[in-house]
């Protein structure tokens, strides 16, 4: 089904290295002007798009959105390097241990049986570490 015979890793970093010349020295005016707040309405444009391919089971279209998507994710991830706050590696180490932390009975040995109980569990921990990230910044 894949287009491309590259690796996921080698696309990823493509796309990371696009971004940063487009805003770089010799890049895209427009790209190099953008800032969180201008990029906020197009990532919720994006969002109402996907909504409506998955609505219409429209795939084709479904895999272009969701690029966008993940375009908004990438720009704001360059912006965010750019002014020393975090960077794209940074975004995807996050959720990987967010959704591992998140999912005790897939990466862990905690048992559940029903989908309603992994959906407490996942409030569960969610509230448990808000709780621990707003105590330790105090």
């Amino acid at each position: 089904m894949s287009k491309n015979p590259k690796n996921l890793s080698i696309e990823f970093k493509k796309l990371a290295d696009i971004m940063q010349k487009l805003r770089g020295q010799g890049g895209c005016a427009w790209d190099k002007k953008q800032t969180h707040s201008s990029l906020v309405k197009y990532l919720f444009e994006e969002a109402k798009e996907v909504r409506l391919a998955v609505r219409k089971r429209d795939w084709v279209n479904l895999e272009e959105e969701l690029g966008d998507i993940l375009l908004q994710v990438v720009f704001h991830s360059q912006i965010a390097k750019e002014n020393g706050h975090f960077e794209l590696k940074d975004v995807v180490y996050s959720i990987c241990e967010k959704l591992v932390r998140r999912h005790p009975h897939v990466f862990g040995g905690k048992k559940i049986k029903s989908t309603k109980d992994i959906l407490k569990q996942w409030d569960e921990i969610k509230i448990l570490e808000k709780n621990k990230k707003y105590s330790t910044k105090i």
